[in-house]
């Protein structure tokens, strides 16, 4: 992409900034060379969490734009509103990004465990939601490892989990690695503490992975890379994005956090990643809009 059309592109952020979008400009956009290419094909992962409820048609639009994005559909969390039952997803979520059911792959949120150990979850995902009970499994993309986490667990689960994903990321040294879950270890949202992820953030950091993506909070949120007691680490830093923008009611920002790079409220849409060998490039789309932001990065 050359200069001219990165500027074109940065020009229609900042007109849809000004039609009231929420955004605080960071020091840097991620932007780095495009690392050499060993003749693995560029994947692409997009999704979003925080989706589907019978009481709007947010879901749907949201779920329209998927229609042509190709590529691996992951969630993250809280897919069917309001207590992920088997009639939530029935009637809420199959209609609209049920459609790509096919090619999803899932993660639990917190109002799936509404209902007793999410077991309507894990009926309505099967295989593609990992094992009933856990809801934590991995898989490659091109040259990338995908690590898909359960951020809902009981404490004892969660340790099993840390456990399972240390030995998992030993078995997996790709250079390049993403995981993603439901609570994000850090977001400007009110009021919220999600310490129960950082074991799994200390064993990710550790093994040198790159992104993380995380729902939970209903806005749209990038951070730096940095470390799992978030001091900048532009080295070996997990560069977190919040993307909580996938049809449920919006939320608004509390204190801003430190390396908090960009930020949108009140806005549904779709976070798109093209993993390439060596790097990676994202992009936030809104429903009905241009790209809102975008940049690229190299992996550790």
């Amino acid at each position: 992409m050359n200069l001219t059309h990165l500027l074109r592109r940065a020009g229609s952020a900042a007109l849809l900034l000004s039609l009231g979008a929420c955004q605080t400009p960071g020091a840097s956009s991620g932007t780095s060379p495009r690392a050499g290419s060993r003749g693995v094909e560029p994947e692409v992962v997009v999704g979003a969490g925080d989706i589907a409820s019978c009481d709007s048609d947010r879901d749907e639009a949201t779920a329209a734009m998927l229609d042509g994005i190709e590529g691996t559909v992951v969630t993250f969390g809280d897919n069917a509103y309001p207590d992920g039952t088997a009639e939530d997803f029935e009637r809420c979520y199959a209609p609209s990004w049920g459609r790509h059911k096919h090619r999803t792959r899932p993660t639990p949120g917190n109002h799936e465990y509404h209902s007793a150990r999410a077991g309507p979850y894990f009926d309505y995902f099967g295989e593609a939601a990992g094992e009933p009970g856990k809801g934590y499994y991995s898989y490659d993309l091109g040259a990338w490892h995908v690590v898909a986490l359960n951020s809902e667990l009981p404490e004892e689960g969660l340790r099993e989990q840390e456990r399972w994903l240390r030995e998992d990321l030993k078995a997996h040294p790709a250079r390049c690695t993403l995981a993603y879950m439901h609570r994000p270890l850090f977001s400007s949202g009110l009021g919220r503490d999600n310490s129960v992820v950082k074991g799994a953030w200390e064993a990710l950091y550790e093994a040198g992975a790159d992104v993380v993506l995380a729902g939970h909070d209903h806005f749209y949120e990038r951070f730096a890379p940095q470390t799992p007691e978030g001091v900048a680490d532009a080295e070996r830093g997990l560069r977190e994005f919040v993307v909580g923008t996938g049809g449920k009611d919006p939320y608004v920002f509390g204190p801003i956090l430190a390396n908090s790079e960009v930020r949108f409220a009140d806005i549904f849409g779709l976070m798109k990643l093209t993993l390439e060998d060596g790097a990676y490039a994202w992009e936030f789309i809104p429903v009905g809009g241009s790209v809102l932001d975008q940049g690229r990065g190299t992996c550790h």
